[in-house]
C-alpha cells in the first residue's frame, strides 16, 4: 500500500479511487477533518494554531500571501510524506481553497520536484469517452504501484 498525494486535494472521487485500489489517499480533506475533530482547538472556524503559519514558512517565503503559507502548512507535509502522486490538470474542482492560483503553482512545482516518486499527470475529462480513459489511466497507475511494492 502506497501513500498517494491527490491534487486537487478536495477531490472526493480521486480520494475514493485511491482507497478502492488499496492505497492511502493523502489530501487536504483528510487533514482538515483531523483538525476539526481534534479537541482543544480554540480558534474555530479556522482551526489553526499559532504554529501553522510558521510551518508554512518552510515551503513559502514570508513575502508570499498568508493564505498560501496557511495552505502550504497542510499540503507541504503531505507532499513530503507521499510515495506517489496523482495530479489532475484543468479540473472543475478548483474552487474554495483549491482556487488559489499561487498555491496551485507551488503545489504542482513541489510535486514535480520529487524525482523519487511516480507521478501521474492527467487532464480532467470533458466527455464520457475521456472519463472512461481517465478512470482507466488512474487504475493502471495505482495497480502499477502495487506491483512495485516489495513484500515485507
Amino acid at each position: 500500500m502506497s501513500k498517494v498525494f491527490i491534487y486537487p486535494s478536495t477531490s472526493l472521487i480521486l480520494s475514493d479511487m485511491v482507497a478502492r485500489f488499496g492505497h492511502e489517499p493523502l489530501g487536504a480533506a483528510i487533514k482538515i477533518r483531523e483538525r476539526i475533530q481534534t479537541p482543544g482547538f480554540d480558534s474555530p472556524p479556522l482551526q489553526m494554531t499559532p504554529e501553522d503559519p510558521k510551518k508554512g514558512l518552510k515551503y513559502a517565503a514570508v513575502e508570499v500571501p498568508a493564505g498560501v503559507r496557511g495552505r502550504m502548512a497542510i499540503f507541504g507535509p503531505l507532499i513530503e510524506e507521499a510515495e506517489a502522486a496523482v495530479i489532475v490538470n484543468d479540473s472543475d474542482l478548483a474552487f474554495g481553497c483549491m482556487g488559489c492560483a499561487r498555491t496551485d503553482e507551488l503545489v504542482k512545482f513541489m510535486i514535480r520536484q520529487r524525482k523519487d516518486i511516480p507521478i501521474l499527470e492527467i487532464v480532467y475529462p470533458s466527455n464520457e469517452e475521456e472519463g472512461l480513459a481517465f478512470v482507466d489511466s488512474i487504475k493502471k497507475f495505482l495497480d502499477g504501484l502495487k506491483e512495485k511494492e516489495v513484500p515485507k
